[in-house]
């Protein structure tokens, strides 16, 4: 499945709140239900292969407990529902996106630890002759 039929399939089986926004904005704020909020427990997972599910509940931290995505940005409910689409899509790719391949470990070549033990010599050289005449141990 591509991550947009997965973020339908959720926006789908999703539950959707919407309430009152907060902060200033007069008496159109206090009577517009503006704020979206799309809730998406394990149940909004079913239908999904299971490969998926996994890895988007780890990716999008559902568990017991819902995932919540809100928005209150804008003046209309369709901006912000729009506004919680666009982030659970974001999210969404993250979570089925491939991990990033492993690092391969190298070692430093021959040629390398000689310059380095020639240089800590040159170093050990240059504080030998700072010091003091006569202080030899």
């Amino acid at each position: 499945m591509t991550p947009d039929e997965v973020t339908d399939h959720l926006v789908a089986h999703g539950t959707w709140a919407f309430s009152r926004s907060s902060g200033p904005g007069g008496q159109r704020r206090d009577k517009a239900e503006t704020r979206v909020e799309l809730a998406l427990g394990p149940e909004a997972l079913a239908g999904l292969p299971m490969r998926v599910r996994d890895r988007l509940a780890r990716g999008l931290g559902i568990t017991r407990t819902p995932a919540r995505f809100a928005a209150e940005d804008h003046r209309e409910r369709e901006r912000n529902r729009a506004a919680v689409i666009s982030r659970l899509a974001r999210r969404v790719r993250q979570a089925l996106a491939p991990a990033p391949p492993r690092r391969k470990r190298t070692r430093p070549s021959r040629s390398a630890r000689e310059r380095r033990l020639a240089g800590k010599a040159r170093r050990g050289q240059v504080k030998k002759l700072r010091r003091r005449p006569g202080a030899d141990d």
